[in-house]
């Protein structure tokens, strides 16, 4: 039963801050046709990857004092900038990598977002 909710990342809930990055891959060759090992990629500090996933943002606090007569209300967030589509550039080291039916994806909060690229269509 559970096997037909974890058929897709579509099921995937981010939470929060966080966003769903499908990373790039990186070309192993320069411009100039000079060969990167592998170890010359473990060593960058930035990588990039576009999302696919965003959670809903910082949540707010609620500051109000709660008092059984008061009817419950919805956690409030403060929007990202990220969105899904977008090309992210961001730390390495904050990443958190997860496999899922032989791919790679990170979970990325978006305070190590340093740079997003989104390309309009028609705007």
């Amino acid at each position: 039963m559970i096997q037909q909710y974890l058929n897709s990342i579509e099921n995937f809930i981010v939470v929060g801050d966080r966003v769903l990055i499908k990373p790039r891959d990186l070309e192993t060759h320069t411009r100039s046709g000079l060969v990167l090992p592998a170890s010359v990629k473990e060593k960058e500090e930035i990588q990039s990857g576009y999302i696919l996933k965003t959670g809903p943002g910082y949540p707010i606090p609620n500051m109000e004092v709660e008092e059984a007569w008061k009817g419950s209300e919805d956690t409030k967030y403060i929007g990202m900038q990220a969105e899904e589509g977008d090309l992210a550039i961001f730390l390495k080291s904050r990443a958190h990598e997860i496999k899922f039916e032989n791919e790679t994806y990170l979970i990325v909060p978006h305070s190590a977002i340093l740079l997003l690229i989104r390309d309009e269509l028609g705007g």
